[in-house]
């Protein structure tokens, strides 16, 4: 690989890992991570992008934001005790059965689930892309180390605007006017 992953609209999955209530408070920056998380869930509803979403314990994390299942109403949760969403049983064929190859990632912890998760992807063959601003841990150090770690091992660092963009293409269409509304 070349280091370099051009994001493709047609080739793309949205992923977020528990993004779960009783975890938010604890999580630095959350309210950005948030914000940066409903703007990929709502430009991936204007443009189609299928997603899905995971849980963790839900029994002692609670569920995922409201926010984000109001913006992603038809998204399926996938509830997992593993840290690695891949090493929960069907959840690898899911993401298979999509015939999505790039999958982008938003969520928490970044340096557990979203680590250990990105990690097992990339090793089953899949392209993670990882939205920076989406992913957050209880301390910054942890996400830092966690991204590093991630570029290291294959996968590409981005932002949400950039995922966006990237899969959007083109201005002044009805679609665009419709993503810029989600983005200002």
């Amino acid at each position: 690989m070349n280091g370099f992953v051009d994001i493709k609209l047609t080739n793309s999955l949205l992923l977020i890992i528990d993004l779960q209530v009783k975890l938010a408070p604890a999580i630095s920056n959350f309210d950005s991570i948030l914000e940066s998380t409903l703007k990929l869930a709502k430009a991936s509803e204007v443009l189609k992008v299928p997603s899905l979403i995971t849980e963790q314990y839900v029994a002692g994390l609670g569920l995922t934001n409201a926010e984000v299942k109001h913006a992603l109403p038809d998204t399926p949760s996938f509830h997992k005790t593993y840290f690695s969403a891949c090493a929960e049983p069907g959840f690898l064929e899911a993401l298979k059965i999509s015939g999505k190859k790039q999958i982008i990632v938003a969520g928490t912890e970044a340096h557990v689930c979203v680590l250990q998760t990105c990690l097992e992807l990339m090793q089953n063959g899949f392209e993670v892309i990882v939205a920076s601003d989406a992913v957050g841990s209880r301390n910054p150090a942890h996400k830092k180390i966690a991204l590093a770690q991630l570029k290291q091992a294959g996968g590409t660092i981005s932002c949400a605007e950039i995922i966006i963009f990237k899969w959007t293409k083109k201005a002044a269409t009805p679609t665009f006017k419709k993503i810029l509304s989600i983005i200002k």
